[in-house]
């Protein structure tokens, strides 16, 4: 995807009036793969960034130290090692942790093209961070070793490997338990994930379900048949969650009023859009941004 990589040392974006920091991921030369992994030290001081931000990649971390918080759309989690959490593309997220330990996977939409399934695993990993048991930790352990080995010392086929592993790990985290072992129809599948991918980049405007179909290239019945198949729910349903978590974001995260949240949104009229927030949350915007940072909801695994 054009734009979510950068070459080392290139100034950050700055982000418009209102708007969370967006950061892409460091490549080495224009044509590397976008991929990267390493420590939280070898990676950088970002890996562990203390303030709500986002990013145009994903970003696996395998955490095995580290006491306090991970802050995934304003909602917190213990940091509990052994920890498996994914950070999709468009989530904002920051820590209030310290003595952070373990590996940071980053990894842009273009790395999945040979296993676009994994997409939809993903997404689901991003739901929470996960308890990893002992095997599952000493498996997941091994793997993110053996990625960065290979992308530290790797030569000829170094990109195929990377790919080879990377699925393996997403794969293997597929069957940590609580995750769906359900596998609706191949074709619903696919319709369900990019879906979801697009219901993930609000920059991206698509704000019903007709222009999702049409972006995507099905007939809007089709669409809602298709995302019930996958998900189990209906597409007006995650549509609503979407531009709820996202008027959610723009009102913790940024100053911009409400009208100017409400059509980032997708909502011509503020009072309409008050009263969707209302419904949906049990608050108005004023109320939630007042009252809805102060004490989040902590869980714990």
């Amino acid at each position: 995807m054009r734009g979510t990589t950068v070459l080392p040392r290139t100034p950050c974006l700055q982000p418009k009036a209102g708007e969370l920091p967006l950061h892409r991921l460091e490549v080495r030369a224009p044509d590397a793969l976008p991929f990267a992994v390493g420590t939280f030290d070898t990676i950088g001081p970002m890996s562990r960034a203390s303030f709500p931000h986002r990013h145009t990649f994903y970003e696996i971390v395998h955490l095995i130290g580290g006491t306090g918080d991970h802050v995934v759309d304003f909602t917190r989690w213990e940091v509990r090692p052994p920890q498996l959490a994914v950070i999709a593309p468009g989530q904002v997220h920051h820590w209030d942790a310290r003595d952070l330990k373990g590996y940071v996977v980053l990894f842009t939409d273009d790395f999945l093209l040979e296993h676009p399934a994994d997409r939809e695993t993903l997404r689901r990993l991003s739901q929470q961070p996960w308890q990893l048991d002992d095997r599952a930790a000493e498996e997941t352990a091994r793997l993110v070793t053996e990625l960065d080995e290979e992308f530290r010392c790797g030569g000829q086929g170094t990109d195929s490997v990377l790919r080879a592993l990377m699925h393996v790990l997403i794969v293997r985290a597929g069957r940590l338990p609580g995750l769906s072992d359900a596998r609706p129809p191949a074709r619903a599948q696919a319709v369900g994930t990019e879906f979801a991918r697009l219901l993930g980049r609000p920059d991206l405007g698509l704000w019903s379900v007709g222009a999702l179909a049409e972006r995507i290239g099905v007939t809007p019945g089709y669409l809602t048949d298709a995302v019930k198949t996958a998900t189990g729910r209906t597409a007006a349903q995650l549509m609503r969650e979407a531009r709820t978590r996202e008027a959610k974001r723009f009102l913790l995260g940024t100053d911009l009023s409400v009208r100017q949240v409400a059509s980032r949104v997708g909502f011509a009229d503020p009072a309409y859009f008050c009263r969707f927030f209302r419904r949906e949350t049990g608050l108005s915007p004023g109320d939630y941004r007042r009252t809805g940072d102060s004490a989040p909801e902590i869980h714990h695994d």
